[in-house]
C-alpha cells in the first residue's frame, strides 16, 4: 500500500486518483488560511516554482480542526491563496486530519510517519513528503519553515 492508493477530492468536488501523482516527489500539507503558520505559502510555492518542472509538487488540503483557522469554503480559501500568496499548487476539499470523520489519506500518512504526538497531528501546516513510489519518507513540524525542507526534496528529485 502507497498513497497512490488512494483517492481525494479536489477543492471543486471531484474525485481525483492520488495515483495522478505517480513518479512525482509529494508535499502532502494541511493548511489553513488564519493560521501564524499561512505565510508559508509563501514557501511552499516557491518550492513548487523551483522543482515542478522537475517533477515535485504540493498537495494542499485545508483543515478546520485547529481553533477554525480555515473557515472559509474552498473557493473562498483558494481565492485568498491566489491572491494573497500566488499559490498554483493543486487545492484539494477541506479536510479532518484526526479524529471520527479523518481523511483516509491522512490516516495513511499518520500511520508511516509518526509525529511528536503519535499518530496524531498537531497542528495546522503539518508536511508530509512522499518519494515517487508513493512512500512516505518524512514527516515535517507545522514549525518547519518549506525551505528548510528543500534539501530533503532535491535527494528524492
Amino acid at each position: 500500500m502507497n498513497i497512490f492508493d488512494f483517492d481525494v477530492k479536489n477543492a471543486a468536488g471531484e474525485t481525483v486518483s492520488m495515483s495522478d501523482y505517480k513518479g512525482k516527489v509529494v508535499l502532502v500539507v494541511n493548511t489553513a488560511t488564519g493560521c501564524g503558520f499561512t505565510p508559508q505559502y509563501e514557501g511552499l510555492q516557491k518550492l513548487y516554482d523551483k522543482y515542478k518542472e522537475q517533477g515535485f509538487v504540493v498537495l494542499d488540503f485545508p483543515c478546520n480542526q485547529f481553533a477554525n483557522q480555515a473557515p472559509g469554503t474552498e473557493e473562498e480559501i483558494h481565492s485568498f491563496c491566489q491572491l494573497k500568496y500566488n499559490t498554483t499548487f493543486p487545492l484539494f476539499a477541506k479536510v479532518d486530519v484526526n479524529g471520527e470523520n479523518e481523511e483516509p489519506l491522512f490516516q495513511y500518512l499518520k500511520s508511516q510517519q509518526k509525529g511528536i504526538m503519535g499518530s496524531k497531528i498537531k497542528w495546522n501546516f503539518t508536511k508530509f513528503l512522499v518519494d515517487k513510489d508513493g512512500k512516505v519518507v518524512e514527516r515535517f513540524a507545522p514549525t518547519t519553515a518549506p525551505e528548510k525542507i528543500e534539501e530533503s526534496i532535491k535527494k528524492l528529485i
